[in-house]
């Protein structure tokens, strides 16, 4: 049976420059409580940042079938999504307005599969370093429910328009 899926999203190149007046953590305080859109990637894979601290950020997705793979599971990308987002958040929250940061590798370790039938779930990162022009940060993806494991990866990010 076909299904179909429909969403929309705000500009993300104006969103962008609003958002580099504020500091990171503000800017994202602001994608939390609505005065500022979320980009269109978090709308296009429903998930949503949830919680931000300085050097720490978390997001939840519900898995559902539209985040499958042939093999009738969660594709893999959902899962390194949201760890790359939940770093690069993480990274973002310790930025002054203006500075912005970029992931320069990150890798994932998927430990379990997901499916519908998971239920939601919650990647939450802290910042392992915060250097003058490199940042580090590690994250875990948990099921809400179970509290197991599903994935667990690091990043490495440049900080754009940083002072040395």
């Amino acid at each position: 049976m076909q299904r179909t899926r429909t969403f929309e999203w705000d500009d993300p190149v104006a969103m962008a420059a609003e958002g580099r007046a504020l500091s990171g953590i503000d800017h994202l305080r602001a994608i939390m409580d609505g005065t500022m859109p979320p980009p269109p990637i978090a709308r296009l894979m429903d998930f949503e940042l949830v919680e931000v601290g300085e050097g720490h950020a978390a997001f939840t997705v519900e898995p559902a079938e539209f985040h499958y793979n042939p093999i009738g599971v969660v594709h893999g990308g959902l899962a390194a999504t949201l760890i790359d987002s939940a770093t690069g958040c993480a990274v973002q929250t310790t930025l002054p307005a203006g500075v912005g940061y970029t992931t320069l590798e990150f890798k994932t370790n998927f430990v379990r599969p997901m499916s519908r039938e998971t239920g939601r779930v919650r990647c939450s990162a802290e910042v392992i370093h915060r250097g003058g022009t490199i940042a580090t940060a590690e994250a875990r993806l948990t099921a809400d429910v179970t509290g197991k494991l599903l994935a667990h990866g690091v990043a490495t990010c440049a900080i754009l328009g940083a002072r040395p």
